[in-house]
């Protein structure tokens, strides 16, 4: 049974975004906001302290340039693929869909102050752990609205997935 638009979303959050986020303002709109929400947790600590410094870097860890041109480039692609889930017709599947990619995004913008600030590397390496789940149930999410959102979405869960293994390995080498 599929749920019919009057029944489901229309008095919702996203069915206020539907019409404001329509065509290449909206996207633009979207990509600017993820990406300003992704960086905002850098602002509490990255990789330029003293604490980070000081760490053992594991044999993969790339160079520390290449995070940001990453995360910009994940950051655009997610902010592209809820575009997309946003324009989507209204229905139960579309609210799921959006609901865990907020969810996901609250554990990804939890990462950096656990790591950086908090210097905790055993509970980030938790927090990204339950992230890469999370992102791969907002990527079956996304696919039951609209696959190439769902297909945006893959780099990112790869890069989470790397990330966590890294995460793991400055555990284990600190």
């Amino acid at each position: 049974m599929t749920d019919s638009p009057s029944t489901v979303d229309r008095a919702g959050p996203l069915s206020a975004l539907d019409d404001r986020l329509d065509g290449l303002v909206g996207l633009a709109a979207l990509v600017v906001l993820v990406n300003v929400a992704g960086a905002v947790p850098a602002l509490l600590g990255g990789p330029s302290s003293a604490w980070f410094e000081a760490l053992t870097k594991p044999a993969l860890y790339p160079p520390p340039w290449l995070f940001g041109v990453v995360w910009t480039a994940l950051f655009t692609l997610s902010g592209a693929a809820v575009w997309l889930v946003v324009r989507a017709e209204p229905s139960g599947a579309r609210r799921l869909a959006f609901a865990a990619f907020v969810v996901q995004f609250v554990f990804n913008v939890a990462w950096t102050p656990t790591f950086f600030a908090f210097q905790e590397i055993a509970a980030a390496l938790g927090v990204i752990v339950a992230l890469a789940v999370l992102l791969a149930g907002t990527v079956g999410a996304f696919a039951r609205v609209d696959r190439r959102a769902a297909a945006l979405l893959v780099p990112y869960l790869a890069w989470v997935c790397f990330a966590a293994v890294l995460n793991y390995r400055f555990l284990v080498l600190n």
